[in-house]
């Protein structure tokens, strides 16, 4: 589904457009002193549904175009876009964005050539788009019938389904043409249980990179519902989380959100070039315990976090992050990189044409260690185990972060006992990182629901994490 060819073929039928077109484009963009431009086509369509109350009460599809033109000088960068496509708003788009970036002196010809991405990561036998409507609302419909005959407490469900195809185009200075075709694939469920007059909920879902049959495959979506259900009857019965500082234990797979945000943040390459991230400045230095290593990896096949390129056309690559506690880089796009001087590493993101490139994260995770989470639990006699986050908040400059626990229990003598709600983890990314006592041997990756949001803009991404254990972090709870 991904070559370079069909996206070229495909965008320049549909404007009535030619190579000629894409080379003057660029050439206007980056005709006075400048030090790249690129152009970034994008053709979008989307499909959403949503169930609640026992009915499908939206289904909805939606097309989106157009192309954004951005030329970057020294530290300046000018962007312009047009959702109406053709050889003269792509030349006064060229024109507007040169001026923003301010430039005085003449630049070589472009001439483009195509190249395709270096890998192939969700080559589909067949696009989500595809799938029938009447399918998708089955879905919905078997998935309210399963989780209200799980539990007669459980009183309402809300399921969406979300599939999505972009087929993006980028035509840089350097002459190259990077096409891809992008499907994405989420499911979420929401469980509403009620006893007592109290009235708890539990999440759950997944997708990925991937056809609509995988959210079948192996009643997959079954276990997404008997989740999201048990987490809102276990809340019905959950003491309040107590209050202090305790050790806290990080259950395996989206806790890795609270990694992702604390600190993959912090290493992006724009915060750290400027100066205002925490870990500005600190290559080399010992940033976390000698048990962590943190890697960022757009590479993983069908994974919602992974490209086959990102949105400047660099291939995604695996970076090592921290590496054994030490600082070994940051996630860089071509802006920053190059003001850093450093590699690029496949992380220039945007949400769509009409919005700037920056650093992001792809899938960002902490490899596995030698204990086994039987153990991590045994060594605590008194703190709290999290499973699953919810909301939370975060200071890039001073790493400190609040995040509020959907899922957690107290850990009493060694073992997992009560459930838990209203637990808050409040820390600082840095510090709580070196505090890190133990690493589970059980690396798991979130089931793919992630959304990352940055300067108003959001990505789909992919976190993850073994089982871990930090000896001492701020719980705000009820209990004294």
């Amino acid at each position: 589904m991904s070559t370079a060819l069909e996206p070229r073929r495909f965008f320049l039928d549909r404007f009535a457009l030619d190579e000629r077109v894409l080379e003057d484009t660029i050439g206007t963009a980056i005709a006075r002193k400048a030090d790249f431009a690129d152009l970034y086509f994008e053709c979008r369509t989307s499909e959403a549904f949503v169930l609640e109350e026992g009915l499908v009460k939206k289904a909805a599809k939606n097309v989106s175009q157009g192309a954004g033109v951005r030329v970057v000088a020294g530290e300046k960068t000018g962007c312009a876009h047009t959702d109406d496509v053709s050889v003269e708003t792509l030349r006064l788009a060229s024109q507007t964005a040169r001026t923003i970036a301010d430039g005085s002196t003449a630049h070589a010809p472009v001439a483009v050539r195509a190249a395709r991405p270096s890998h192939d990561l969700y080559a589909l036998a067949q696009a989500p788009l595809t799938a029938a409507l009447d399918e998708k609302i089955a879905l919905l419909n078997a998935i309210d019938l399963a989780a209200r005959a799980h539990d007669p407490r459980i009183v309402n469900v809300m399921a969406s389904i979300g599939v999505e195809q972009k087929i993006v185009l980028i035509v840089n200075s350097a002459g190259a043409v990077v096409g891809d075709i992008q499907p994405l694939v989420r499911l979420n469920v929401t469980c509403i249980a009620e006893a007592n007059g109290r009235r708890e909920h539990g999440t759950a879902g997944g997708g990925g990179r991937v056809e609509f049959s995988f959210l079948s495959e192996g009643d997959r979506w079954r276990g997404w519902v008997k989740t999201a259900a048990e987490q809102a009857l276990r809340n019905l019965t959950a003491d309040d989380a107590p209050a202090g500082s305790m050790p806290v234990v990080l259950g395996p797979g989206w806790p890795g959100v609270l990694l992702h945000e604390a600190v993959g943040h912090g290493l992006e390459g724009d915060f750290n070039r400027k100066g205002t991230s925490a870990f500005s400045g600190r290559i080399g230095e010992r940033v976390a315990s000698p048990l962590c290593t943190v890697v960022d990896d757009g590479t993983i096949a069908n994974r919602r976090g992974s490209l086959n390129c990102d949105d400047e056309g660099t291939p995604t690559g695996r970076t090592v992050l921290i590496e054994n506690g030490i600082l070994r880089g940051y996630l860089q796009d071509r802006l920053n990189a190059r003001l850093m001087g450093v590699p690029l590493t496949g992380n220039g993101r945007r949400e769509s044409y009409a919005h700037m490139t920056m650093p992001r994260m792809t899938n960002t995770f902490m490899l596995a260690g030698d204990s086994t989470p039987e153990e991590i639990i045994r060594s605590v006699q008194k703190g709290v185990y999290a499973v699953s986050f919810g909301g939370g908040q975060v200071d890039i400059t001073s790493g400190k972060f609040v995040f509020s626990a959907t899922e957690a229990y107290l850990i009493e003598d060694g073992k997992v006992t009560r459930p838990v709600k209203g637990a808050t983890l409040i820390g600082n990314g840095p510090e709580a990182m070196t505090r890190v006592s133990m690493v589970g041997n059980d690396l798991k990756l979130d089931e793919g629901i992630g959304t990352c949001g940055k300067d108003g803009q959001s990505v789909p991404v992919g976190v993850g994490m073994p089982t871990i254990k930090i000896d001492a972090m701020t719980v705000g709870g009820t209990q004294a």
